[in-house]
């Protein structure tokens, strides 16, 4: 009759226990200044898109948990300053692609208490600058205000450890990762001949002419002689010729007749 009971206390004893997840992470962190040691492990998942272009920025997704029993803790004193976390990723069989990081933020850190994660997906950035198929696992996560200033180093037990994930780069079309796409040229052709011709409509060139200043040869003054004589210089080279005139035959009326 107690047979029953005794095979699943049997099934309980002798079975042995499920291996933890390809994406968890066992990390040694290190408090800055004061060296202290926690033994860290992070679930993480890695959103890696199917392809990639050379010459083009590449975003993958980080996602991170703890496992429980094995957070991060701050230190008792605290941590100065506003702080981030850095997380990284790192790429294996692409020349010239090592490695990607990104930043997040934990939000609020209490001394002594677990630092949390960040909520949302922490987007880490790389450029591929070659082609070709590797693949990327998840790399160390840092906390700190800089990436410079880390006051907290996670630095993985075993980089083989944590699963990878597939990506192929293809050759695409080299270029900075910010350009623009390459415009419709036939739009822009078009774009520049209706202008032209706008332009010429609104301004005839009969009265643009009587509001233009006069042009000035090179090597000769603005005054109207020495350069081509626009409309006021005319009249009064006009006006002079009459005045020259009127005197000069005063002078002749006046001039006494010989006997």
């Amino acid at each position: 009759m107690r047979l029953p009971l005794i095979l699943p206390l049997a099934v309980l004893l002798f079975a042995t226990p499920a291996p933890e997840s390809g994406t968890v992470a066992a990390y040694t962190c290190k408090t800055t200044g004061t060296n202290e040691t926690q033994i860290v492990k992070m679930d993480i998942k890695l959103t890696v898109p199917a392809t990639a272009s050379v010459g083009r920025q590449m975003t993958i997704g980080w996602r991170g948990s703890y496992v429980e029993g094995a957070e991060l803790r701050a230190p008792a004193a605290g941590l100065d300053g506003e702080v981030n976390l850095y997380a990284y990723a790192a790429v294996s069989g692409i020349d010239r692609l090592t490695s990607a990081t990104g930043v997040g933020s934990p939000g609020l850190i209490v001394p002594g208490a677990v630092i949390p994660l960040p909520r949302e997906t922490v987007e880490l950035r790389t450029t591929p600058r070659d082609p070709g198929t590797g693949t990327v696992r998840p790399a160390s996560v840092n906390f700190g205000p800089t990436p410079q200033r880390r006051l907290i180093e996670c630095e993985l037990q075993d980089k083989d450890a944590p699963a990878s994930y597939p990506l192929t780069v293809t050759a695409g079309t080299a270029q900075s990762p910010d350009a623009p796409s390459t415009p419709d040229t036939s739009d822009t052709s078009d774009t520049s001949d209706t202008s032209d011709t706008s332009d010429t409509e609104a301004a005839p060139p009969d009265e643009t002419a009587e509001d233009t200043p006069t042009a000035t040869p090179t090597g000769g003054a603005n005054t109207g002689g020495g350069g081509e004589a626009g409309p006021d210089g005319r009249a009064l080279v006009l006006a002079g010729s009459l005045v020259l005139a009127a005197a000069l035959t005063g002078l002749r009326l006046r001039r006494p007749s010989r006997p």
